[in-house]
């Protein structure tokens, strides 16, 4: 499934114009990444928490060549699976 079809999901079970739809579901995507850019977790009961991971600056190697690269630090969003996700779908 892709963002039209949640779009899709979400007009159905609404009603209204498609755009209304992708426009919720616009909304929920779009302060889901403003939340992690602070730096704070978004939490949504039953499925998981969206949270970002701060990775420090390291020495890694070019595979090709073997030489030494310098990578810099860096923010990840990371996401963990809630139990209750992870019960469904086994």
């Amino acid at each position: 499934m892709n963002k039209q079809g949640l779009v899709d999901v979400v007009h159905q079970k609404l009603g209204g114009t498609k755009v209304q739809a992708e426009e919720v579901v616009d909304s929920i995507v779009n302060t889901i990444i403003e939340t992690l850019k602070k730096g704070e977790e978004v939490s949504v009961a039953g499925f998981g928490i969206f949270s970002v991971k701060d990775r420090a600056a390291r020495m890694a190697r070019n595979p090709k060549t073997g030489e030494a690269v310098q990578v810099a630090a860096s923010r990840a969003a990371k996401f963990r699976a809630s139990k209750a996700l992870k019960d469904a779908v086994k």
